[in-house]
């Protein structure tokens, strides 16, 4: 009996943690990290279609390679990945409304792919107008929403996010960091808008799957005390 209480007890894993790493600040350095890599190497992916395609097109000196071509944009995406993949888990808390809604990580990689297949069709699909372009992209990304959120703040979150993000591209447009080809809205695409909407939600879901290894590190921490 004497020897079993002295054994050292080993610490259990749980998702991408330890039990023994509970400290909220910790984990939401963890978290922050994780989501900024996910962001880099999608923008990363995206960012190479858009240029292919020549939908947007930067400065001729700056494009030799994937990761000279705009060097500031996967950080920038990255960046933004990362508060709004925090942003949205704590917005759930912050209103008493958890979200359970296809919790489990075979959704959120499916809610990837359609991410990613909306950043496609706006690259290659060829439609008569923008306009017909543009309400395809608004009636997929809301499918997106639909299917794989379905909740208040994450819609509210992606229309916010959706408006600033078009702004700042605007912004930077205006100043000639980079430009798009056939721009219909203030410097920008029409569609532009869809598609930050589309992945405010994507990174939303990520930031809630990985929030909620967090939530069980805790409680088994607690429980083994």
């Amino acid at each position: 009996m004497a020897e079993n209480d002295a054994m050292p007890t080993l610490p259990k894993k749980c998702g991408p943690y330890i039990s023994s790493v509970t400290s909220r600040g910790m984990n939401l350095v963890i978290r922050g990290v994780v989501l900024f890599f996910i962001g880099v190497f999608l923008a990363l992916v995206l960012n190479l279609l858009q240029i292919q395609r020549n939908v947007t097109l930067f400065p001729p000196d700056v494009i030799t390679s994937i990761f000279s071509s705009a060097w500031w944009v996967p950080p920038c995406c990255g960046t933004a990945s990362a508060a709004i993949g925090l942003l949205y888990p704590c917005m759930d808390r912050h209103l008493g409304e958890p979200h359970k809604f296809k919790r489990e990580w075979s959704s959120v990689m499916r809610c990837v792919a359609v991410f990613v297949g909306i950043n496609h069709a706006s690259a290659k699909v060829d439609f008569a107008n923008n306009i017909q372009l543009s309400l395809t992209l608004a009636a997929l990304s809301i499918g997106l929403w639909w299917t794989f959120d379905r909740s208040r703040s994450g819609f509210g979150l992606g229309v916010g996010i959706a408006f600033l993000a078009t702004l700042v591209s605007q912004l930077l447009v205006y100043n000639g960091v980079y430009q798009y080809t056939s721009p219909d809205f203030l410097y920008v695409r029409s569609w532009l808008p869809c598609i930050f909407f589309a992945g405010g939600i994507t990174m939303g879901n990520i930031g809630r799957q990985l929030a909620m290894y967090e939530c069980k590190v805790i409680a088994e921490k607690s429980h083994e005390d």
